[in-house]
């Protein structure tokens, strides 16, 4: 007897639907206080003499900043198994992120599989994140993945 599948119905009607949305206010405090966080002391962050001569005109964000604007870990349906690891990461970078800025982050379901592991069954849940700025520019792209064990 087939073993039944971890991905619903429902879970397939949400492919390519919009999980999340959210919008950051960039300030430079934020950008100042989020590098300091990370240890990284590019006057591009903080400096803003030294950002103004640089090529961007101005204070930027460290390129992980929009994980701050990430969005969470649940899903409008049901998931089995409960336990929880994260899959990783992939980012591409188009625009650098400006003090100033307001960036409207919108997240799809962008794929969903399952496989067998050592532990049992596995679903892998892929969503992609699109942060857009206030001018219409796409600033990153994300795509994450979690797996449910």
């Amino acid at each position: 007897m087939p073993e039944e599948s971890l991905i619903t119905d429902e879970m397939h009607s949400w492919l390519g639907k919009e999980l999340d949305r959210q919008t950051l206010d960039v300030e430079k405090g934020a950008i100042r206080h989020f590098a300091e966080a990370i240890g990284d002391e590019n006057p591009l962050w903080s400096d803003a003499a030294a950002a103004r001569r640089s090529r961007y005109g101005g204070i930027t964000a460290p390129p992980t900043f929009l994980r701050s604007a990430t969005p969470g870990l649940d899903f409008p349906f049901p998931t089995k198994p409960q336990r929880l690891l994260d899959g990783g990461s992939d980012w591409e970078y188009f625009e650098p992120i400006r003090a100033g800025d307001v960036i409207t982050c919108v997240t799809l379901l962008a794929d969903i599989r399952e496989r067998k592991g050592s532990l049992g069954p596995m679903l892998f849940l892929v969503r992609e994140t699109t942060y857009t700025n206030q001018l219409g520019q796409i600033a990153a792209t994300q795509r994450s993945t979690q797996i449910r064990y």
